[in-house]
């Protein structure tokens, strides 16, 4: 075993949840990085494009819809193309963190391609079927859509720690998640504003032009003569796609986050990390 080795299957409190997926972060990041990197970059690759082309698609209209329909194209690539970045990125994660469990802070990267290939198209099926009804539930009176996204976050890991099917996982995922909502909700909402914040730093550059521009042309027009579409071109775009690609990156700090989730949810459902406490000290007894 590791002397830094994070035991994940622990019961913990929403602060410790907290500190410690940045823990686990400040010490593994370069293996875990380089997991994500090496795996997903097709997905990733295909994510950029999708947001450059989507982007394009903008540049032209204030209105941010082309009369060709191209926006409409765009968008829908953009989705398909985020649909596929993060079911891969999250098994990927999922499976370094169970590799890094299995093997007491080591990790094994051919074992993590190989879980990688045997979950990605659950993931996938399970990513759609999330986004489905948390915009569904979203419609309807917002509540729904927030309550959903909870229970279905859980199900992503489950599907990966305990290899169930996507109908198992979703009910894995409301069953760890009663009785504990809140607590799940804040821990997670909390990290994904952390990690928001953290990728708004990379969308400074982006605002900074955009400010800029927008006085260059007022000074040089009057406000009645600045079209807004002129102040998108082709920096404008450039920034905003490298942003974007480091945003897509650094998200992948949250699954972190739901795997210390999920595995204090276990725990008080379960006791299974206790249990194997026990059992490794009757061993070493």
């Amino acid at each position: 075993m590791k002397q830094d080795y994070i035991d994940f299957k622990q019961q913990r409190e929403i602060g410790d949840i907290i500190s410690y997926t940045f823990k686990f972060i400040r010490e593994n990041y370069k293996a875990y990085f380089k997991s994500i990197a090496t795996i997903a970059w097709p997905a990733f690759l295909l994510l950029i494009a999708a947001v450059s082309y989507y982007s394009y698609t903008t540049v032209d209209s204030s209105l941010m819809i082309t009369q060709d329909g191209s926006f409409f194209v765009g968008f829908g690539l953009l989705m398909i193309a985020l649909l596929l970045y993060f079911a891969v990125m999250n098994v990927t994660a999922f499976h370094f963190i169970k590799s890094y469990v299995t093997n007491h802070g080591e990790t094994n990267q051919q074992e993590i391609k190989q879980g990688v290939k045997k979950d990605l198209g659950k993931m996938f099926g399970l990513g759609a079927i999330t986004w489905v009804l948390i915009f569904v539930g979203l419609i309807i009176f917002v509540i729904p859509g927030l309550y959903l996204s909870v229970p279905l976050s859980i199900a992503a890991a489950v599907l990966v720690f305990k290899n169930e099917s996507i109908g198992d996982s979703i009910s894995e995922g409301f069953h760890l998640v009663k009785d504990n909502w809140w607590m799940s909700f804040i821990s997670i909402f909390l990290i994904w504003l952390i990690v928001y914040v953290i990728s708004l730093i990379f969308q400074i550059p982006v605002i900074i032009y955009t400010f800029l521009r927008m006085f260059t042309m007022m000074d040089e027009n009057s406000a009645s003569d600045v079209n807004v579409a002129d102040m998108f071109d082709w920096v404008y775009l450039s920034l905003t796609v490298i942003s974007s690609a480091i945003q897509y990156v650094i998200y992948a700090i949250t699954p972190i986050g739901i795997a210390f989730v999920y595995y204090n949810l276990n725990e008080q459902k379960y006791f299974s990390g206790a249990y194997e406490s026990i059992e490794n000290l009757g061993k070493n007894d």
